[in-house]
C-alpha cells in the first residue's frame, strides 16, 4: 500500500541504507515481532475455516532505506507490503514520525499500522490485489484511486478483524487500545494529510480513504470479527 505521509513535505536526511540488525532498536523489533506472531495465529485459523492454508508473510525491518521485491524503497514510502515477495516492509521511523509528527502515539497504534500491511498480505493471497490491480490498468487515474481507496480501507477492516480475534482469544488489549488505533487511522486518512500539507482537500487524490472512512472500516472489522464484514466493493 502507498504510505499517506508521503503527501507530507518532509526534509530529506542521510540515512544508512541497510536491513535494522536484531540488536538495533531492540525493544521495536521485539514488540513487531510479537505483532507478527499474533497476525499469523489468527489468519492461520481464519484460512482454516476456510478450507485454505494460510503462507506465512516474511517480515523485514529497515531505517532509511532498502532493496525490495517491488524495487527500490526510502524512508518515504514508509511501511508497505510487496505482492512479488510476500514481505512486509516496515520502516522503523515511520514509528516515530506517527508518534511525534502525526499525534498518534502508543503500541497498539504501531499494531495497527502492523496488522494494516499484513491485511494487504490477505488479500493477494485471496486475489484481491491482483483484480484490483487488473481494474487499475484499464482506469483513469480518479478511478485508480478510487480502487485503491477500496483496497486500503479493506485492509483497515482486516486489521480490525486481527484485533477482534486477538482480544477474543488472549484479552491483551488495554483500556485506551482500541482508541489508539482510531486515533491512529484518523490522523492518517487522506484529508488530514491533504490539509496539513497544502490546506485544502483533494477527493479524487486520494488513495487510502478519509479519515472518518478509515476508523469506520477498522470499526467494523473490530465488531464483526469476519472476512465478509470487510466487503469494500474492490
Amino acid at each position: 500500500g502507498y504510505n499517506p505521509l508521503s503527501l507530507l513535505d518532509t526534509q530529506s536526511q542521510t540515512r544508512t541504507n541497510t536491513a535494522v540488525s536484531k540488536s538495533d532498536d531492540d525493544r521495536s523489533v521485539q514488540f513487531v515481532a510479537a505483532v507478527l506472531g499474533q497476525t499469523e495465529e489468527v489468519w492461520t485459523k481464519i484460512f482454516e475455516q476456510k478450507g485454505l492454508t494460510y503462507p506465512k508473510p516474511k517480515l523485514v525491518l529497515f531505517r532509511g532505506s532498502i532493496q525490495s521485491g517491488c524495487g527500490y524503497a526510502d524512508a518515504q514510502v514508509g511501511p508497505f507490503y510487496c505482492p512479488t515477495d510476500q514481505k512486509v516492509y516496515l520502516d522503523l521511523s515511520f514509528f516515530d514520525e506517527l508518534s511525534q509528527r502525526h499525534n498518534a502515539p502508543g503500541d497498539f497504534a504501531q499494531a495497527y499500522v502492523i496488522a494494516h500491511e499484513i491485511g494487504h498480505h490477505i488479500q493477494n493471497q485471496l486475489g484481491t490485489l491482483d483484480k484490483a490491480h487488473s481494474v487499475q490498468e484499464r482506469s483513469n487515474k480518479t478511478k485508480g484511486n478510487a480502487v485503491q481507496v477500496k483496497v486500503e480501507l479493506q485492509a483497515d477492516c482486516y486489521a480490525g478483524v486481527w484485533a477482534y480475534h486477538t482480544q477474543k482469544e488472549r484479552a491483551v488489549l488495554e483500556e485506551g487500545d482500541i482508541e489508539e488505533a482510531l486515533n491512529a487511522a484518523s490522523q492518517i486518512g487522506d484529508d488530514t494529510l491533504q490539509k496539513q500539507a497544502q490546506g485544502y482537500v483533494v477527493p479524487d487524490a486520494f488513495t487510502h480513504g478519509t479519515s472518518a472512512q478509515r476508523m469506520e472500516w477498522f470499526k467494523r472489522g473490530f465488531d464483526k470479527g469476519t472476512l465478509e464484514a470487510c466487503n469494500t466493493g474492490v
